[in-house]
């Protein structure tokens, strides 16, 4: 059995590396995240000359590579902490427009995503911070030819410098009837963007209000009514990539620690040799392991359109969620005092294990979904 990526897919892994630690060091993150946005349009220019704005992208819409392609990259984002919105264009907007868009929209807007010249997101949750169709209930009604939004959408990833947004409405009924999509363009009016205030600033997330906000005809995505099951497909395809975003973390902490064991001295030894220490790295190790097997497992079955991709993106969300958090909390344990500090680059670790967990459903929804595919 071959479970191993292609000589090209390590090629890319390698080069995203590199470029990684030379463009986002832990200094320029703490930089970019002191900025209005988290957004630094440089690096955007620099990510999509390395083509990575392209990767998942069908070739006939100016694209190349493979949503596999993709995760090797998302996994080095999330080792590096890159700020910006390269998860929610790619990994969140790109695939609800694969799924759900038209052919024009397609056309008009993935090209401009693979140029670099675009960036999109998706606006899903609502003050229940629900991740299924239940959470769906801004409303949208036809308003002539075209279609009126009004409602809420909370903790939109990226909102704030998005030249897109994917919107969930509800146009009838309850559960997942009735839900339509939408692609919003720039800022209409009626529609406002506000940042919040959250633990990781490594990205920003924003509130999203639509009042009375008039939308063309052709904003609507697919047919009314039966926005779910695109959408569902695309989130299955998020969940996957913010995976990957998560094991990177979650491998950088497990190093550094690593490191930190072998080369601090305590007692006249390095503290890595104290079974309290090592076993704890040890743990780390094990929960990095498995969190990348099921991950890779999750993106093959994306990738593949294997008929399991549902129940693997959510094995992969509610094991990753927990593993990640655990393995930031014991990378600052195993730094000590030092690890506590603003100056030490463990607590933006944990920020953004932390909001990685919640982020397109915490562990406990995804048991659920899991349970659901047990019959139970």
């Amino acid at each position: 059995m071959d479970f191993a990526f292609s000589e090209e897919q390590e090629m890319l892994r390698r080069t995203a590396r590199d470029f990684l630690a030379k463009e986002s060091p832990s200094s320029f993150v703490r930089k970019v995240m002191e900025t209005e946005d988290a957004y630094d349009p440089d690096l955007w220019k620099k990510v999509a000359a390395q083509g990575w704005t392209a990767l998942g992208i069908p070739e006939h819409y100016g694209g190349f590579g493979s949503f596999l392609d993709l995760v090797v990259v998302l996994e080095e984002t999330g080792r590096y902490l890159v700020p910006g919105p390269f998860f929610e264009t790619m990994a969140m907007a790109v695939p609800a427009l694969l799924e759900a868009g038209t052919d024009a929209q397609k056309k008009e807007v993935l090209p401009l995503i693979a140029r670099g010249e675009a960036r999109a997101t998706v606006a899903f949750t609502e003050p229940t911070g629900r991740w299924d169709a239940e959470g769906v209930a801004l409303a949208a009604q036809r308003a002539g030819e075209g279609w009126k939004l009004d409602g809420t959408k909370l903790f939109v990833p990226g909102a704030g410098v998005a030249d897109y947004l994917v919107v969930a409405a509800r146009t009838r009924g309850a559960g997942e009837d009735g839900i339509t999509l939408f692609l919003v363009k720039g800022r209409p009016a009626g529609m406002t963007v506000k940042p919040l205030s959250t633990m990781d600033m490594t990205h920003r997330w924003y509130e999203v209000k639509f009042e009375g906000v008039t939308l063309p005809a052709d904003a609507l995505m697919g047919e009314p009514d039966k926005g779910w099951t695109p959408l569902k497909r695309a989130l299955d395809a998020a969940t996957a990539g913010l995976c990957a975003e998560m094991v990177g973390g979650a491998a950088q902490v497990m190093e550094a620690s690593v490191e930190y064991a072998k080369t601090r001295q305590q007692f006249g030894k390095p503290i890595g040799i104290y079974q309290a220490v090592s076993h704890k790295l040890a743990d780390m190790l094990l929960e990095v392991e498995s969190a990348r097997s099921v991950t890779y497992y999750a993106a093959w079955a994306v990738d593949a359109d294997a008929p399991d991709r549902p129940v693997a993106a959510s094995i992969a969300k509610a094991y990753t969620s927990d593993a990640y958090r655990n393995i930031a909390g014991n990378g600052i344990q195993v730094h000590g005092g030092i690890g506590f500090t603003w100056e030490h680059d463990m607590h933006l670790y944990f920020k953004r294990a932390k909001a990685s967990e919640v982020t397109l459903g915490d562990a406990t929804y995804h048991r659920e979904l899991v349970a659901q595919s047990l019959d139970l």
